[in-house]
C-alpha cells in the first residue's frame, strides 16, 4: 500500500458500563507525516457524562497541540432507526469542538439505502464525512455493491471502509461519486486505520 493520506488511531472507549469516562486505549500523542490525523473515539452508548466530553477535548488539544490533529472521529454503530438521536448527540459534539477540528463517525451501509431524508440531512449538518464500514468484525459483508449503490444519497463526502485481507471489488459508482474521497483499510492489529 502507498503511504496512507489519513490515518485513524483508536485512543479510546466509553463503555457501556460507564458513561462517565472514556477508558484511555493510547497514551502516547501520535507522531508521523500523514495528511490527515484522526483521533477515534469507540463509544457503546450516546449518554455521555460531562467528564466524558471534557476528555475527548482535552485529549483533542494534546493531540493538536501542533496544529496537525484533523479531528475526531466517533465509532458507534447507530441503527438507521436511531439515527435522528445519534445526529443530535454528534450536533453536540460538534459544538464543544474547536472550529478548526473536523467530526467524522463510521457508519453502517444500510443508512444511505434506508435512511430517512431528514435524518440524513441532520448527519450532514452534524459532520464532515462519515466513513461507511462495509465489514463485520474481520469480514466483508457478501452484498455491499448493493447497499453501496446507494450513497450518493449521502450528499456529504465519505469514505469507504474495508477490512484489511477481505473480499473487495470496487463498485463503479463509487469512481463517478464527487463526494467519494476514497477507502480506508481497517488493520486487523494495532487499531489504526489507514486511508489511501
Amino acid at each position: 500500500m502507498d503511504r496512507a493520506k489519513a490515518v485513524y488511531l483508536l485512543w479510546g472507549e466509553l463503555r457501556r458500563n460507564d458513561p462517565s469516562q472514556i477508558i484511555p486505549l493510547r497514551r502516547s500523542v501520535p507522531t508521523g507525516e500523514a495528511e490527515e490525523i484522526w483521533l477515534v473515539v469507540r463509544a457503546e452508548r450516546l449518554d455521555w457524562g460531562d467528564g466524558a466530553y471534557e476528555q475527548l477535548l482535552d485529549q483533542a488539544q494534546r493531540w493538536n497541540a501542533q496544529g496537525t490533529l484533523t479531528g475526531v472521529q466517533v465509532d458507534f454503530d447507530s441503527s438507521t432507526g436511531g439515527l435522528s438521536g445519534y445526529a443530535g448527540f454528534l450536533s453536540n459534539i460538534r459544538a464543544r469542538l474547536p472550529r478548526d477540528l473536523k467530526l467524522s463517525a463510521t457508519g453502517l451501509m444500510d443508512w444511505p439505502a434506508n435512511a430517512s431524508e431528514a435524518d440524513l440531512a441532520a448527519m450532514r449538518a452534524a459532520l464532515d464525512e462519515i466513513v461507511i464500514q462495509t465489514y463485520q468484525v474481520t469480514t466483508t459483508i457478501p452484498d455491499y455493491a448493493d447497499y453501496l449503490a446507494h450513497t450518493q444519497r449521502l450528499r456529504m463526502p465519505y469514505r469507504v471502509a474495508l477490512v484489511e485481507g477481505g473480499d473487495w471489488t470496487p463498485p463503479s459508482s463509487l469512481a463517478r461519486d464527487p463526494d467519494f474521497k476514497g477507502y480506508v483499510v481497517f488493520l486487523l492489529r494495532g487499531g489504526a486505520a489507514e486511508a489511501g
